[in-house]
């Protein structure tokens, strides 16, 4: 599996904003979620550079992570080969890393070798990479009928590709002193400050600006399948909107030919006419074939450009998003977690950048393309529509579309396919149907404490909830393994995500001493085990937040001594190095007013996706497995440790 990085969000947390207050629309308005003071690429230029970290400090991070996976002699082993790295072959690998760097000021060490990862990987995007989050629904319950959430929904996402590109959306900046640096009167002064400085009047604030970069592939994109590597096509011309219904695919115009939007009443009637068009489903639903092996794909979308579909597919690629208009309404959490994960595969172009999946019911969602950027853009477009759908709806339960010749301007894509093409598709949804039916996704939320309890006891409640995970996996299968948390890298240019290692030495003790020596432990001994865990898994976060983890330095020496067509040194050969990136527990959390659950596929076959949030009074998770797993299982035995865990955190003994 080749999926390293699963980010839904990130710990670094940024309060860019949106306006609160309730407006009349002018006609220009209209077009725009709202107009920053301060440009929003103002802090691209000045964004400090992703560091590389020193080789022996990834050294000792990397045996440190190692320690808690490993017997003592196989521990032995792997520390004689990392030593023997850092004193031969690495500190050689690592000076050409830093010199080609040095060289490459407009980038980061880490942007070139992760986009080629992701977009080398010959494996289905579907479960191996594609994540989804889905929307809270509109707390004006009559607001959640399909065609108005999904015109309110598209309205607002072309507002914000509007305010993105006329530099109008507010810069993404992490505020750790909102009260200073998130004013009119910073940002009035701030916007006078070179761009080629401004980074540093932000800092003297304590807000760290992040990296907008990834933030242009968000419209008009698509990854495209080719052979051995696939590419990242973008078209900023496209007006159109590509919508599925039954498999079948429609474009239509949502903005005029002077780039304003169209009408939302026109947008309204458009899709009352694709949700009420009376042709059939799709007997070979072409986009199938984007959950095939990508190698397949690549060769089936060159049959489909031999075979004259080359204009439809570049209306594909080129449209500024995909809507999946569902036939099907959900039933609950778990419902829709497959369904915006994955669904049946026949309404879902899965290249596209991104997809605002709509069921019958108004449950709403956003499956994206990993390979062109992380959760931080998705997440703040999911935050500033979903804001602006529900604040400021464009059209309301009552509206009447426009009386407009929707059939003239809505065209539903027609494809010329072959025998071959069609069996493509045949054989694409007996892969995929195979493939999903492994899949089993299970909900849990503890309801007995959250963020505000921890935090009064100094504990940080990310380290809980990872502690809590590590516990439930050694109550279920007795051991520690290589667990992943991902942590944003924004901060800095070019940056995209570290490794958090969550499973250390001081895990792996407090998870014994809780799990299977239960009454060894005074309560004050517990309560300074969680103490010892909390502390060092906050050094672990900042240090990934810094770039100062060891995951993406010893990929990045991988990957430049393989360009250069260097032998591998005997620290990528190890067992314990194969072992320790294959993550059995794959984490990331996710918190925000707009999301309702997010959730991914586990990146191995004897894994977990374990996506979870840690609330002010509750902690909620959405796990994923394969067979090799039982994921209901899991679930009781993360609950049981967080009841184990807040039960001494008040002072009573385990039993």
């Amino acid at each position: 599996m080749f999926c390293y990085c699963r980010l839904l969000t990130a710990p670094l947390r940024s309060t860019s904003t949106a306006l609160t207050n309730k407006r009349s629309y002018s006609s220009e308005d209209r077009e725009y979620l709202h107009k920053s003071i301060v440009p929003t690429m103002h802090y691209q230029k000045s964004l400090p550079r992703l560091p590389v970290p020193k080789l022996e400090d990834t050294i000792k991070r990397y045996l440190a992570a190692q320690r808690p996976l490993l017997d003592d002699d196989q521990f032995s082993t792997t520390e004689k080969l990392a030593r023997d790295f850092e004193n031969g072959v690495g500190k050689q690998i690592h000076e050409e890393l830093v010199a080609q760097d040095k060289q490459n000021k407009h980038t980061s060490y880490i942007s070139a070798p992760w986009f080629d990862m992701y977009l080398s990987a010959r494996d289905s995007v579907v479960l191996n990479f594609n994540p989804f989050m889905s929307f809270n629904p509109d707390p004006k319950t009559e607001y959640n009928n399909q065609l108005v959430r999904a015109t309110n929904m598209v309205a607002s996402a072309v507002r914000f590709m509007k305010t993105l590109r006329a530099g109008l959306l507010e810069p993404e900046v992490f505020h750790l002193n909102p009260a200073k640096s998130d004013t009119d009167s910073f940002k009035k002064l701030i916007r006078w400050v070179p761009s080629s400085l401004s980074w540093y009047g932000a800092f003297m604030v304590n807000a760290y600006p992040l990296d907008m970069s990834q933030y242009f592939r968000l419209f008009n994109a698509t990854r495209i399948p080719k052979q051995g590597k696939d590419e990242l096509f973008t078209d900023p011309k496209g007006r159109h909107l590509l919508v599925m219904r039954g498999g079948n695919m429609y474009v239509f115009d949502v903005m005029d030919r002077d780039g304003n939007l169209v009408k939302p009443a026109e947008i309204q009637a458009h899709l009352k006419h694709i949700l009420s068009d009376p042709t059939p489903a799709a007997a070979h639903p072409l986009g199938l074939l984007t959950s095939e092996n990508r190698d397949t794909w690549a060769r089936l979308r060159e049959k489909l450009l031999a075979t004259g579909n080359g204009e439809v597919l570049g209306l594909v690629d080129s449209a500024l998003f995909c809507l999946c208009l569902d036939d099907e309404s959900m039933n609950d959490h778990i419902h829709i977690s497959h369904n915006m994960l994955h669904g049946d595969g026949t309404n879902r172009w899965y290249d596209k950048s991104f997809s605002i999946i709509m069921a019958k019911c108004g449950n709403a969602a956003i499956n994206f393309e990993h390979s062109w950027g992380d959760g931080v853009a998705v997440l703040r477009f999911q935050n500033e529509v979903f804001k602006d759908s529900t604040e400021n709806p464009l059209v309301n339960p009552g509206s009447q579309p426009a009386a407009v010749d929707s059939a003239s301007a809505v065209r539903r894509l027609q494809f010329n396919l072959d025998a071959e093409l069609e069996n493509g598709v045949i054989k694409a949804k007996e892969n995929f149907h195979t493939a999903v039916s492994k899949l089993t996704i299970d909900a849990m939320q503890f309801m007995k404490g959250g963020k505000e309890q921890l935090k009064k006891k100094k504990l940080s409640p990310d380290a809980i909830a990872q502690l809590a995970f590590q516990m439930g996996f050694l109550r279920q299968y007795g051991q520690t393994v290589a667990t992943y948390e991902s942590c944003s890298t924004a901060a800095f240019r070019h940056g995209r995500t570290e490794t958090i290692r969550p499973a250390t030495i001081h895990t792996q003790r407090c998870a014994q001493a809780f799990v299977q020596q239960p009454g060894k432990h005074s309560v004050e001994q517990l309560i300074g085990m969680l103490s010892k865990c909390s502390k060092y898994h906050g050094q672990l976060t900042k240090e990934a937040a810094m770039a100062q983890g060891f995951d993406r330095h010893l990929f990045a020496m991988k990957y430049l001594a393989n360009s250069k067509g260097q032998a591998l040194h005997s620290l990528y050969q190890d067992p314990a190095y194969a072992a320790i990136n294959h993550n059995i527990l794959s984490t990331s959390t996710l918190t925000s007013p707009a999301v309702n659950l997010g959730g991914f596929a586990p990146v191995v076959p004897d894994g977990f996706g374990v996506g979870y949030g840690v609330h002010d009074e509750w902690i909620g998770c959405n796990v994923s497995s394969y067979p090799e797993r039982n994921v209901h299982e899991f679930l009781q035995c993360v609950h049981k440790s967080l009841e184990d865990i807040f039960s001494v955190l008040e002072g009573k003994p385990l039993s």
